[in-house]
């Protein structure tokens, strides 16, 4: 719902479907497919929160996320990282990065291995340390797609531009396209777990007071969560081209130094 609202609110009036009308379509199949794999990416990152912890699970697998998010994007756009100054301190970036996640995953360890098995379960009830590395580096990789998403839908912000709608708020009609693939991937797997473990019923069971209140409360979470990525465009189109890809690793950045 958020995407659309905001779409809606920042395009000119009465614009928004003919947007859509104009972008091409392989812009919008690309953006629904990276979405997709992002949102392969989100289930998997919850697994890493829940194997090692908010800091040590945030910090893995969004280093990795802002890595592949920032560098991927210029190599398939052709652009040799190594002929540019802004190539090369890109390089630099992601290696201080690596190194970063590096010094994380073995202060990770160390903790561990000073704890006791009751300690470990108080801080983290399910903490497994190998298994929620190897979760969070492919919950990170994947979590990139979402830049490739953005990356990919360029003629959609493009049409909207050429449509009169400002250029801080040309992402937002991208973003549709992107978050409909993350939620069908989310739908997909929720309605596979109700089935399998037969769970469907426990959304009302506790009554209409706590059905509305799940319902408010998650909608809230999902509504805040969204805003990262409102600001993120509008951050994005501030930057100029030779440096926007940045935009990803300081979106990341913070998400990890808040974490911690």
């Amino acid at each position: 719902i958020a995407p659309w609202l905001f779409a809606l609110l920042t395009v000119p009036d009465g614009t928004l479907m003919q947007i859509i009308s104009d972008a091409p379509p392989s812009a919008k199949w690309w953006a629904i497919f990276f979405g997709a794999l992002w949102g392969v990416g989100g289930l998997t990152f919850g697994l890493s929160i829940r194997y090692l912890g908010v800091a040590l699970g945030q910090s893995v697998a969004l280093g990795f996320c802002a890595a592949f998010g920032t560098l991927i994007p210029p190599v398939v756009a052709g652009e040799n990282l190594f002929s540019s100054t802004s190539g090369i301190l890109m390089l630099v970036g992601v290696a201080i990065c690596v190194t970063g996640i590096a010094i994380i995953g073995y202060a990770g360890a160390l903790k561990n291995k000073n704890l006791s098995a009751e300690e470990r379960k108080k801080a983290v009830k399910e903490f497994a340390l190998k298994k929620g590395l190897i979760i969070a580096v492919f919950a990170g990789i994947m979590s990139a797609c979402f830049s490739y998403g953005i990356e990919s839908g360029k003629p959609i912000a493009d049409a909207a531009k050429n449509l009169g709608t400002n250029p801080l708020y040309q992402t937002n009609p991208v973003l549709i396209f992107i978050l409909l693939g993350g939620f069908f991937t989310n739908f997909v797997y929720c309605v596979f777990l109700n089935i399998k473990n037969g769970t469907a019923k426990d959304y009302i069971s506790g009554g209409g007071g706590i059905f509305f209140n799940n319902l408010l409360f998650t909608f809230l979470a999902g509504f805040l969560w969204f805003m990262q990525f409102q600001f993120f465009g509008m951050g994005k189109s501030q930057l100029p081209v030779s440096m926007s890809v940045f935009a990803w690793s300081i979106l990341m950045a913070l998400n990890i130094a808040f974490s911690n």
